[in-house]
């Protein structure tokens, strides 16, 4: 089927030593040939062998617009699997801007975001998971991301997924075809054997679903949120988690008034902090705004650190925040530790109702005690390390919802089976098991669901 050929600006717009646009489909080969000279003079591109560089000018009639190396790529072995063609120019926004200007002119149009992506998965090159994978790997934050993507990008996720489906599939085909012919298929005793089958794709299932929680972790971060009450040093210790002073910091109390958000990298552990006013009782209108988002700051958060002001003793408000932090993971810093102790263990045990969270000593002042951080959240959210060994980790909120939905489908059929149904109500659970795995891959995912994944891919690719 004859596609609009697109273009793009490949790189960022920002001045620098190279630039690349992207030409792909039918007519990139036609379009370079108008475009192009060598140095010596015109040279048809659509004729050179495919996946070889040449070295010349992008001309708008006899205006030259930059000089440039063209690499020609013929379908099928490119990226989109169609004709393509990428012009390597300078890097200045403005040359850049030109090139692309010429390339339009003479008959492409403007790429969408993502639409290079989206005609790779619609040409059969790469699944759908592989495809939110590319964005992944420009979004990564961390090693462990980075490797995750580029693990996907390989297609493990789409191996993994079709082999589970595909037992699925024949499942269906087998009690469809029993159903039909049941003189020479017979289904005796075959809900037993079903049963087995089931048990094993639910925990591989199962397996990829646990993977999501700490994937889901590495790849967007912890939603954290820093409490205590007034003046324990909690915008300290947001400066000193970011190594620079994003927070006023003074020695009056209640000076934070509302949030404030950053995203921190601990040694590959991102952290989504959240710095929230001092949680104690005021009549200060805009004070108890502020007291009031940080109330509500805690219903999200995957954890919660509980500053303490380790120099003075506990009193009522500590146990008001406390007791706040009902099933919550919780560290509780002791801040100031550079001055004499006032708190004690013992206090902290009855605080917390003989809930025995984690306790790291810092002092923000100092920029003491991080490290310990660090340790005890990788202790709580990694059983104490962060590790990848090409294992298939599901970072993708939509995967793991298709994945929900696939076990809860596989869950019904093993009660069907228990409750002695008809073979045929199998099939209901078992096709709906097939299309929520088929959203994974792009094999059971409608047009709207494709064009609204893609629109959130850079442009260029």
């Amino acid at each position: 089927m004859a596609t609009e050929t697109i273009a793009a600006i490949a790189t960022g717009m920002t001045n620098s030593g190279i630039g690349i646009v992207r030409i792909s489909g039918e007519e990139s080969f036609q379009i370079i040939d108008q475009i192009y000279r060598s140095r010596n003079g015109r040279v048809k591109l659509s004729e050179s062998p495919s996946h070889t560089v040449h070295y010349g000018y992008i001309c708008d009639g006899k205006k030259v617009i930059d000089e440039v190396m063209v690499l020609i790529l013929k379908a099928p072995n490119t990226y989109t699997m169609e004709d393509t063609v990428e012009i390597d120019c300078h890097g200045g926004a403005l040359v850049l801007k030109r090139v692309l200007e010429t390339v339009l002119k003479y008959g492409a149009r403007p790429a969408e975001p993502g639409e290079f992506t989206k005609r790779a998965f619609l040409n059969g090159r790469i699944d759908l998971s592989q495809a939110e994978s590319v964005i992944d790997v420009i979004n990564a934050q961390n090693d462990f991301a980075l490797e995750a993507s580029l693990h996907q990008l390989q297609g493990t996720v789409k191996e993994k997924i079709r082999g589970i489906r595909g037992k699925i599939l024949h499942e269906i085909a087998f009690i469809e075809s029993a159903l039909d012919d049941p003189e020479h298929i017979s289904i005796d005793g075959y809900g037993e054997q079903l049963m087995e089958i089931l048990e094993s794709l639910s925990v591989q299932i199962r397996d990829l679903l646990h993977s999501s929680e700490n994937g889901e972790l590495l790849k967007e971060g912890i939603h954290t949120v820093i409490v205590g009450k007034p003046n324990v040093g909690k915008s300290s210790l947001m400066n000193a988690l970011t190594g620079r002073d994003r927070a006023i910091v003074t020695e009056v109390a209640g000076t934070t008034r509302d949030i404030l958000e950053e995203q921190i990298n601990l040694n590959g552990i991102i952290l989504n902090v959240i710095d929230t006013a001092g949680i104690h009782d005021t009549s200060d209108t805009v004070e108890k705004i502020g007291v009031e988002k940080a109330r509500a700051s805690l219903e999200s958060a995957d954890l919660v650190i509980c500053v303490a002001d380790s120099s003075m003793p506990l009193d009522q408000n500590d146990e008001k925040i406390f007791h706040l932090l009902k099933e919550k993971k919780v560290i509780v810093l002791l801040n100031k530790s550079d001055l004499q102790q006032m708190i004690s263990e013992k206090d902290l045990l009855f605080l917390t109702k003989e809930n025995k969270y984690p306790v790291v000593s810092v002092s923000a002042k100092e920029g003491t005690g991080v490290k310990e951080l660090e340790h005890v959240i990788r202790n709580l959210f990694f059983q104490g390390e962060i590790s990848y060994n090409n294992e298939i980790v599901i970072t993708n909120v939509r995967q793991k919802s298709a994945l929900k939905q696939a076990l809860d489908s596989l869950t019904m059929v093993k009660q069907s089976i228990k409750d002695q149904m008809p073979e045929d109500f199998y099939t209901i659970d078992l096709v709906n098991a097939c299309d929520a795995l088929g959203k994974i891959t792009g094999e059971s995912v409608g047009e709207d669901l494709v064009n609204e994944i893609f629109s959130k891919f850079c442009m260029g690719k």
